[in-house]
């Protein structure tokens, strides 16, 4: 395993970072306000960060199940900011609510895996392996 951050890691994982939170603060705005538009249209961009830069984390020189996610966030945001430029919110809360729980979540917590970089890095200096 490669114990190191290059500079691909380190803006993939600012912007997987930053979109927790930015993501945390749309979902608690005021639906409508400028407030969740700004953080909601931040937050897009990150992910679009996080996940295109993803493509150039590989291990071995492979990607990993979890790049499935890559291809599926971008496609999966623009459906989502199409509902909501054409009025359907129901559809669009539930899009962004689920790219949120997987892009973030289920990313998260593959990343916390021990045979992962942060993972092993966590669980190294906890003392669990």
């Amino acid at each position: 395993m490669k114990y190191g951050f290059d500079a691909v890691i380190v803006l993939h994982l600012a912007a997987a970072v930053a979109a927790i939170g930015i993501g945390a603060l749309a979902f608690a705005a005021r639906k409508g306000s400028m407030v969740h538009r700004l953080a909601g249209r931040s937050w897009v961009l990150l992910m679009l960060v996080a996940a295109i830069s993803s493509f150039w984390i590989q291990t071995k020189g492979h990607f990993s199940p979890i790049h499935i996610l890559s291809v599926a966030v971008p496609l999966m945001l623009a459906a989502g900011v199409y509902f909501a430029a054409t009025g359907r919110l129901v559809r669009h809360r539930r899009m962004m609510t689920g790219i949120y729980a997987l892009g973030l979540g289920v990313a998260g917590l593959f990343t916390l895996l021990p045979s992962r970089l942060l993972g092993h890095l966590l669980w190294t200096s906890l003392g669990l392996i």
